[in-house]
C-alpha cells in the first residue's frame, strides 16, 4: 500500500546542495504496523512529507495505494489519515464538533459515537481543543483521523502522554485495525510501543535505511545479552569514573526507569567479579539485576551509538 524506492530529497544550502535523503527504499503492507524509528534528524519526518504527499522527492518512487501521492487528488486523500503529534487541530473548537465535521466531509464515514466512546472521549468532548490535556488530544487526534475509515494510517507518536488505561484502548484499537486489513505506519520515541505493535521496523539514520526487518529478526543475536542492575539511588560522577574500564556502562532508560543501568561485555566470571567487585567498593545493593535479552531498544543504541563515536 505504501512503497519507496531509493527515494532522494536536497535542498538548497550555502555551499551547494544538502541531501536530506540519501535513497530511502521501504514498503508498508495492508494488514500491518510498519514501524519508522531513528534519531533526531535522522529523516524520518522527510520522510513521511512525501509519503503522505505534503513534500516531493527529488528523484526515486514513491507509490501510496498504488498512486503518486504527490499528484494525487482528493480519492486518494480520502483514503489516508494522518494523526498528529503536538499539533494539527484547531484549537477553538471542542472536540466533538471537529469530528462531525470531518464526519461530513466522507461519503461513508466511520460513527462518531462509536469512535468517543471507544477513545473515552465523551468526558471533555465539548470542551475547547485548546483546553484538552496532551492525552486527550492525543485521543482526538487518533480519533480525527479515523473518521474517514481510511485504507492507510500514518500515527505519530500515538500513545504519547497517555496513562496506562487509555494507552491500552488506543493499542487495542490499533490491532483492530490491523485484523481489519489497515496499512499503518507509525513513528514514536517510546520503544516498548515499537516493541509492542509493530510488524516491521524499519531503522533511519543520516537519511538512510540503516536496517529493517521485523522485531524478531532486529533482535536476533549469538552475543550474550547485556547485564541489568537497578539501585535505589543515582550514580554519582565518582563512583561512574571508577566503574571497570574493560566494561561499558549506559543509562538505561533515562526518567522512565529511573537509577537503572545497562553493562556490556560480561563475557566471563572474571566480568562478573569485576562489577561486583565495584558494588563492594562504593557500598552498593543492587534493588534488582540479571541479564536482559536483546530489545529494540538496545538495536536503537547501537544505531545512534554510530552517530556518538
Amino acid at each position: 500500500m505504501l512503497s519507496l524506492l531509493n527515494v532522494h530529497r536536497d535542498v538548497a544550502a550555502r555551499h551547494g546542495r544538502f541531501h536530506i535523503l540519501k535513497g530511502i527504499s521501504f514498503d508498508a503492507e495492508p494488514g500491518e504496523v510498519t514501524a519508522l524509528l531513528g534519531p533526531n534528524g535522522a529523516g524520518k519526518t522527510t520522510t513521511l512529507s512525501i509519503a503522505q504527499g505534503i513534500d516531493k522527492a527529488t528523484s526515486g518512487t514513491v507509490q501510496l495505494l498504488g498512486v503518486d501521492p504527490y499528484r494525487a487528488g482528493a480519492d486518494l486523500r480520502s483514503q489516508v489519515g494522518v494523526m498528529l503529534q503536538g499539533g494539527g487541530l484547531p484549537m477553538a473548537v471542542t472536540g466533538q464538533r471537529l469530528l462531525l465535521h470531518l464526519q461530513r466531509l466522507y461519503e461513508q464515514p466511520a460513527d462518531v459515537e462509536d469512535l468517543m466512546e471507544r477513545l473515552q472521549i465523551h468526558d471533555f468532548k465539548d470542551r475547547q481543543i485548546r483546553r484538552l490535556s496532551g492525552g486527550q488530544r492525543q485521543r482526538l487526534g487518533l480519533a480525527a483521523a479515523l473518521v474517514g475509515r481510511p485504507r492507510v494510517v500514518f500515527l505519530d507518536e500515538p500513545s504519547a502522554g497517555l496513562d496506562p488505561i487509555s494507552r491500552s484502548i488506543v493499542f487495542d484499537l490499533i490491532e483492530e485495525l490491523k485484523a481489519a486489513g489497515v496499512c499503518i505506519i507509525l513513528t514514536t520515541h517510546l520503544l516498548e510501543d515499537a516493541q509492542r505493535l509493530a510488524d516491521q521496523v524499519v531503522l533511519i539514520r543520516d537519511g538512510r535505511v540503516e536496517n529493517s526487518g521485523t522485531v524478531e529478526q532486529l533482535t536476533a543475536t549469538d552475543f550474550r545479552p547485556p547485564f541489568v542492575f537497578k539501585l535505589s539511588a543515582p550514580l554519582t560522577d565518582r563512583q561512574r569514573a571508577d566503574f571497570p574500564q574493560h566494561l561499558t556502562l549506559v543509562d538505561e532508560m533515562g526518567a522512565s526507569r529511573p537509577n537503572t543501568w545497562r553493562v556490556s561485555g560480561i563475557e566471563t566470571p572474571a566480568d562478573l567479579h569485576a562489577l561486583t567487585s565495584w558494588w563492594v567498593q562504593h557500598d552498593l545493593m543492587p534493588c534488582d539485576f540479571g541479564m536482559s535479552g536483546k530489545s529494540l531498544e538496545d538495536v536503537f543504541w547501537e544505531l545512534t551509538a554510530h552517530d556518538e563515536a
